[in-house]
């Protein structure tokens, strides 16, 4: 029996307007609360920002966000790991000299910081993820250690990007999820490990598990659920990694799949 549900936000959850089929979820919603349920997005994105496009339900749900550095449910945190302010400082200027034209995001538990001097259509790309983003001239103006390092490449070089940055492999867990987006956070946290974390504190196994994903960052995820479902719009690496693959995020997939298994589950009781 399903008792966790766990899907990944861009390009999974979301189409790709960063939308989302409203009379599907309310379906989705009714469903897992009949069936005692846990619904939990897991992302890349800001904690703050799946809260605003989640709308007023969010507090039922547990929300894996900044790159699943932190557990958020019912207004609180209830997990989080931060990565050290000088070695965070020292991935940032590592990532200047490789490549000047990229735009770096630091988040704390504070918010999130981008360099004051960035160009404008990229501050507005960037609030599509995150909601609370302050400008300063300097990162060291930071004071606080660091929950996620986010780095938006519009020329989509991250691939190339990722390797230059391997001599901190051993203290950060650095992941390419796609063309565009480098995620940085505490060594050894992503999807897979915080999953295991939330499943550990609810109580909850592998076999009653469903999660969802498409990007390379979802790859360790698709491990923890005996019901992995890939994306069709997917990277071939997290296809491989999944039991079963749906169609893409233009096709409200992810819900549709959902409400077919619980109502199945439901008639099956």
């Amino acid at each position: 029996m399903i008792k966790l549900i766990v899907t990944d936000m861009d390009g999974t959850f979301l189409n790709d307007n960063k939308g989302y089929n409203q009379a599907l979820f309310d379906q989705v919603k009714k469903l897992t609360k009949e069936q005692g349920i846990i619904f939990a997005p897991c992302t890349g994105k800001q904690t703050q920002r799946v809260e605003e496009i989640l709308g007023e339900d969010n507090q039922d749900f547990y929300i894996m966000g900044d790159s699943a550095a932190r557990i958020k449910h019912q207004g609180k945190y209830i997990y989080q790991s931060l990565l050290n302010k000088a070695t965070g400082l020292a991935i940032i200027e590592r990532l200047k000299s490789i490549n000047e034209h990229q735009a770096i995001i630091v988040s704390t538990i504070q918010g999130s910081f981008i360099k004051s001097n960035t160009l404008p259509h990229i501050k507005k790309r960037l609030q599509r993820s995150f909601s609370n983003l302050t400008y300063l001239p300097c990162y060291t103006d930071i004071t606080d250690d660091f929950i996620k390092i986010t780095v938006y490449d519009e020329r989509g070089h991250c691939f190339q990007t990722q390797p230059q940055l391997s001599e901190f492999n051993d203290k950060a867990y650095i992941v390419a999820s796609e063309p565009q987006w480098i995620d940085i956070a505490n060594y050894d946290v992503h999807k897979g490990t915080t999953v295991s974390i939330l499943q550990k504190k609810l109580g909850i196994t592998h076999a009653e598990t469903m999660v969802f994903g498409d990007g390379l960052n979802d790859v360790e995820l698709m491990s923890k659920g005996a019901f992995s479902f890939a994306m069709e719009n997917g990277f071939e690496e997290t296809k491989s990694a999944a039991n079963y693959i749906i169609g893409n995020n233009n096709e409200d997939s992810v819900l549709r799949t959902i409400i077919q298994i619980l109502t199945l589950q439901s008639n099956n009781k």
